[in-house]
């Protein structure tokens, strides 16, 4: 019993020494960091909303005389994930700010997707600017929605604000975030809507618990201990994302494609291939370029673009199943502080010498840098769909090549939602699935009847492929709607299947993502699928591959094909789709071919 006592007390003297550790970590001003200055950590700093909600934010700053620029995160993850970029920028002479947006963990207020981001980050960003320790230059950083808090703080045109570095974010919060071609992306806004909830839940149960309310029930072991809140309300941006399935003005009043005029500043695009938004990454590069309000925003803008986004990546060099090669890994925490150094700071570090795109070529997996996005050298070209009537699964009779075709059957599968074709990697947020996440094996959706399946010979040397990529398809339905989507893949000597880039198309959106139009069974449509883009070398003895089908689940909603409203619908019906590849409808994969 002594000997327990005293391994007790032991115990607990260790906990205690720990505590006063944690303590003196906390509250230290000081605190030693990595190269020239020490750095000074304030923590739950207040900041006045113009609505009188108050937000809070962590300043990591010089232990140093004089101001410094400032750079700026807001975001809804927990303001304390930054610390270790705010530690490394504020020993490299920087205020580093990191905030919580607008009803997340610290700060006062109600959480809503988008919709405060505009005015919160002017505000926040004028105050950051204001503050005695700062030089008046502001600078912002981080990636997915904290790429949405500087875009959106962008459009508001803060007097301020110098420059933003997006990573991974989108260009439209409604096709490339909510939606994609009009299909509803169902993995992402589901699993992101759960994990931004943990936090509202808890918030609400902190606000609402009250034990006097209970004092006089009876009996006493009735007493609940914590009532669990309503469910109801936890992530209220859901079931409106649901409701405005169309461009309309919910979104339209928040896209940042709408408003490129209002972004002043020169923005450091960063993406990724795999990435759930890349799509918006390019868009936002390649626009900003003539449509930003700024002669010196459209001459400012950079891009970059590596491997995995939210599929993986930064400091890995394998993303899903695939090993991209030690030159993959980079640092992006030093990419970002290289740029501001040169952006903010003036320093000649040779950023002004490079060029302003560079971007990870897979295949040869090395880094290259470029003119610009797209590459003027790449050239359009069109690979053909053919077979003789029966490309279904990878033992059917489908081919591509750049001969157009003359008189062909077409191809055709049934569609069931009920037994969709099952999402094999991908881009995909947030946490991947029981098939992967990124460059995966698409053997196993191949091997289905409803998947038809085209392939070029293999190569007798390399092809690169760099550029948007589209599939341009003549087709028809049983159903009033549909969807179609298309995926290019790399088909390696042994078998191996990768998946490149891909995409998806909702029938009913065809001519318009404003205004639905459903089909008339059996009439034949010309649809464009927008398959993103990509950089790959199909290097020799590699195949070239297209796969076409209806569902690709559950990244995407499964289309029920009766024409309903999707996210009311309860009723499923089987489509019979056609694809049409003969001399009067020359369906065909569209690539960009580098010489």
């Amino acid at each position: 019993m002594q000997k327990q006592h005293g391994l007790l007390l032991a115990k607990r003297a260790v906990l205690f020494f720990a505590a006063i550790v944690l303590t003196l970590v906390l509250v230290t001003p000081a605190v030693m960091a990595a190269e020239n200055h020490e750095v000074i950590v304030e923590r739950n700093v207040a900041a006045k909303m113009r609505d009188g909600i108050t937000l809070r934010a962590d300043i990591y700053r010089p232990k140093a005389d004089g101001k410094f620029p400032v750079l700026l995160v807001r975001t809804p993850y927990d303001k304390t994930g930054e610390t270790n970029f705010g530690l490394k920028a504020a020993a490299r002479g920087y205020v580093a700010i990191a905030q919580d947006v607008r009803g997340r963990f610290t700060s006062e207020g109600d959480w809503y997707t988008f919709k405060n981001e505009s005015r919160d980050g002017y505000d926040t960003v004028e105050w950051a600017a204001a503050l005695p320790y700062s030089n008046g230059k502001v600078g912002m950083f981080g990636g997915s929605y904290v790429g949405a808090t500087q875009f959106l703080a962008a459009i508001a045109k803060p007097p301020h604000l110098a420059g933003i570095c997006p990573n991974v974010t989108a260009s439209n919060y409604h096709d490339g975030w909510a939606y994609q071609g009009g299909a509803f992306e169902e993995w992402f806004n589901e699993s992101w809507a759960t994990g931004l909830s943990t936090n509202t839940m808890r918030r609400r149960v902190e606000s609402s618990g009250n034990a006097l309310g209970w004092t006089k029930i009876l009996p006493l072991r009735a007493y609940p201990v914590l009532e669990a809140p309503e469910a109801e309300g936890l992530a209220p941006y859901f079931t409106d994302w649901l409701a405005h399935p169309n461009f309309d003005e919910y979104w339209k009043q928040i896209s940042i494609e709408d408003h490129y005029a209002q972004i002043q500043v020169p923005v450091y695009n960063m993406g990724a291939w795999y990435d759930i938004f890349l799509g918006g990454t390019l868009k936002n590069y390649a626009r900003l370029k003539t449509e930003a309000g700024a002669e010196a925003a459209q001459r400012g803008q950079r891009l970059l673009v590596y491997v995995g986004g939210h599929a993986g990546g930064w400091g890995s060099r394998k993303v899903g199943a695939v090993d991209f090669g030690e030159k993959l890994p980079i640092d992006g925490d030093e990419l970002t502080l290289r740029w501001y150094d040169w952006l903010l700071k003036g320093e000649t570090n040779g950023v002004d010498k490079e060029k302003p795109v560079k971007i990870f070529v897979m295949g040869k997996n090395e880094w290259r840098e470029e003119d610009d996005w797209p590459l003027a050298r790449a050239k359009s070209i069109k690979y053909y769909l053919h077979s003789a009537g029966a490309a279904n699964g990878v033992a059917g009779s489908g081919t591509l090549s750049t001969t157009a075709p003359a008189e062909e059957k077409p191809d055709q599968y049934v569609y069931d939602p009920s037994d969709a074709v099952p999402t094999i990697g991908g881009p995909l947020c947030c946490g991947a699935l029981p098939t992967g996440i990124g460059p995966e094996d698409q053997r196993p959706a191949e091997a289905r009847s409803d998947v038809l399946v085209y392939s070029t010979p293999a190569f007798a040397k390399d092809i690169e492929v760099t550029g948007p990529v589209s599939l341009d398809l003549f087709v028809s339905s049983s159903a009033v709607d549909t969807d179609f989507t298309g995926m290019l893949v790399d088909v390696w000597p042994n078998g191996f299947a990768q998946s490149l880039t891909s995409g998806i198309l909702r029938l009913r959106y065809r001519n318009s993502q404003e205004k639905p139009e459903l089909a008339n069974p059996g009439e034949t449509y010309h649809i464009i699928v927008d398959l993103w883009a990509t950089s790959n070398v199909f290097l020799a003895g590699h195949k070239l591959r297209l796969e076409v089908s209806s569902s690709n689940f559950p990244r995407f909603d499964r289309n029920v094909n009766t024409g309903e409203e999707q996210s009311r619908a309860t009723r499923m019906v089987k489509a019979t789709n056609v694809i049409y590849h003969d001399k009067t409808h020359p369906s065909a994969l569209v690539l960009p071919i580098v010489p």
